[in-house]
């Protein structure tokens, strides 16, 4: 069933988002799923293998987080046991300059500490082709005892075992809890550890430093000969910058006589978790029976992408990332910089990272109107404070239609929907959140100051809506500034792993001709936006939606999709306007406000109709456009 199992070390790191100064000084951090066995789980299942892992985790917060995220990135979790009385490793993480990069480890008592031969279930082993062990955790007892059962069952069942030496000398009890950072320090006893596991490897893979712990010689190719007289496995030596070098049998007079995979020129960003993504690139080749250079190619290039990124797994590239940069190259040795390279990352990743935002179909109450409700309440004599209530109501009209089934959603602001957004978060909906400040023209963000200010308070679920009103006949100056806000905008989106959707109403300002909207998506695209949704009024006909679904299709094929807006207009309309928009392969659904809400807002506002009426009536509304939508999708199919 799987190809690999990996075992040992899990932990959530939390990276240092300030690079070039000491820890001490880091105000915040990004968290990410850590610890060797984890990344190479993660980074080998992005390529496309069957990988699972054994650990343990707390039962808490960052516990089910690391299990969460190891579903998300197809890891089988099988063999990740939470443990009832210890907490999760944390780790700690900066980047002080290109050779610096202090750590913390927090691991004492810790849940993966805990392993041991009862997490070991034979039957599981026997589920892959190959295992792969690590070498801290053979600092501890009960661990080195889950291992080797694992190594034994491996073995005799005649499956592959790996090794990867990962020797982090403070974690065997080699310096304080300052000393993190270090990679290697003289030992006897943990060289003879190390000696005990060397035979039972098929394959072995370690820097220069952690061969010479292995070896117990500071000279590579004494160690690597004191370890070749215990094992006949395929050695290989990571050299960082200057690729790998392996050794399938003898151990020859020079490294340079060995089988060399070159490295990739790249600009050092950061150094940690590179060798797990290295390990997960020699193994999508290796276990494939590929030849060991085209091997060595795959973990070089994986190795390059990690040490040009700041976090561990949730950069490593997936497969169709691995294969563009190894057919085209970068334009910068600053991987991270490459924007081609970065939107096919996201584009490939961001499921794992934003997995409720992932949809075949999504069919959303739109009440993130600010302006109109506000304009409502007035004319309803009503206070504007109301309006938080009634967006409370719409919440509820839609779980009445939607229940916790994937694929419907709501749009809601912070301005008045604060308390809905908040009650939404517990449900199964796709959210989306303005940003725009409402019928700004040129485009500007709500209460101004920055993107980013606001953007790091919202929750990663939430999808960024910005509504645009953008023509393509608009005055050259009009275009300059709109264009401006959005690259920053999209910059940022990026920037802070957040989905986007960009809202382009054209009609309001020009003729909506065959081509209007087709032009202005190729111009934002031919910009640098590409956002992961497009929000869209209704087209005049088929011709206008075959030349938007062209343009998406040539300039970003893994768009999540278009939806289709209401504008107010009546649902009879609406109605025409789903039946043609859902032909388009393009569109996957709508997002439609007042046509569902706006004669009901006036009347509860107004005192009208009470919240129970209110509720029965938008989900009605609702209810019949969802019910449409289904339908038109069916007649498309058959």
């Amino acid at each position: 069933m799987l190809d690999l199992i990996a075992i040992g070390r899990s932990s959530v790191d939390l990276y240092g988002q300030q690079v070039g100064g000491r820890l001490e000084d880091v105000a915040s951090f990004s968290k990410a799923v850590g610890g060797c066995p984890a990344n190479i789980a993660i980074g080998s299942a992005r390529l496309g293998l069957r990988s699972g892992l054994i650990t343990r985790v707390g039962d808490e917060a960052m516990g089910r987080f690391i299990r969460e995220q190891l579903g998300r990135e197809g890891v089988d979790t099988r063999g990740v046991v939470t443990d009832a009385t210890r907490l999760t490793a944390l780790v700690l993480l900066g980047v002080r300059d290109d050779h610096s990069f202090p750590m913390i480890f927090y691991r004492s008592d810790c849940a993966d500490a805990a392993l041991d031969e009862s997490d070991i279930d034979e039957n599981y082993i026997l589920s892959a082709r190959a295992i792969v062990v690590t070498g801290t955790h053979f600092a501890l007892p009960k661990a080195t005892a889950a291992q080797r059962k694992a190594i034994g069952i491996a073995r005799k069942a005649g499956r592959r075992v790996v090794f990867d030496i990962d020797y982090r000398p403070n974690l065997w009890g080699l310096g304080g809890h300052d000393a993190g950072e270090s990679r290697y320090a003289e030992s006897t006893a943990v060289t003879q550890r190390l000696q005990t596991i060397v035979p039972d490897c098929d394959l072995i893979v370690g820097t220069e430093e952690e061969w010479h712990i292995a070896g117990g010689s500071e000279d590579t190719l004494a160690a690597l000969r004191a370890a070749r007289a215990l094992s006949s496995a395929v050695f290989v030596v990571k050299r960082g910058p200057m690729g790998c070098v392996v050794f399938p049998d003898a151990i020859p007079a020079s490294l340079d006589d060995g089988i060399q995979g070159s490295g990739f020129p790249v600009e050092v960003y950061n150094v940690l978790g590179a060798g797990d993504a290295f390990m997960s690139g020699l193994l999508y080749g290796w276990l494939r029976g590929e030849p060991i250079e085209r091997c060595c190619m795959y973990a070089n290039a994986c190795g390059a992408f990690a040490v040009s990124r700041l976090l561990c797994s949730i950069e490593y590239p997936r497969r169709s990332e691995l294969e563009h940069f190894l057919a085209h190259g970068s334009a910068t040795k600053a991987l991270r910089q490459d924007a081609q390279l970065n939107h096919l990352h996201w584009s490939t990743t961001r499921d794992a990272l934003t997995p409720r935002t992932k949809s075949d179909q999504v069919l959303a109450f739109a009440i993130d109107h600010r302006a109109q409700l506000e304009a409502m309440a007035d004319a309803a004599g009503a206070p504007r404070a109301r309006i938080n209530a009634f967006k409370k109501l719409a919440l509820q009209a839609t779980l009445e239609v939607a229940g916790e089934r994937p694929g419907y959603g709501i749009l809601l602001d912070g301005t008045y929907g604060r308390e809905a957004l908040f009650e939404a978060s517990r449900h199964n909906l796709w959210i989306a959140r303005p940003i725009e400040q409402p019928g700004s023209r040129p485009f500007d963000i709500e209460g101004g100051g920055s993107f980013a200010a606001q953007l790091t308070e919202w929750p990663t679920h939430q999808v960024i809506k910005a509504l645009v009103f953008y023509h393509p006949d608009d005055p050259l100056d009009l275009h300059v500034r709109q264009d401006r806000e959005l690259v920053r905008l999209h910059a940022g989106a990026r920037a802070l792993r957040r989905e986007l959707m960009v809202e382009i109403i054209a009609g309001k300002h020009g003729s909506l001709a065959d081509d209007a909207v087709a032009r202005v998506l190729d111009h934002l695209y031919e910009i640098g936006v590409a956002p992961d949704w497009w929000k869209l009024e209704a087209q005049p006909d088929a011709a206008s939606w075959a030349a938007i679904g062209a343009v998406i299709e040539r300039r970003d094929p893994l768009c999540r999709g278009v939806l289709l807006l209401g504008l107010d207009a009546p649902e009879d309309q609406i109605a025409a306007a789903i039946r043609l928009a859902s032909r388009e392969k393009c569109v996957k659904g709508f997002a439609i406000g007042r046509t569902i809400f706006g004669a009901c807002a006036r009347e509860w506002l107004a005192g009208r109709i009470d919240d129970g009426q209110a509720v029965a009536r938008m989900a009605a509304a609702y209810g019949r456009l969802t019910t449409l939508w289904d339908e038109c999708r069916k007649e498309g199919r058959t």
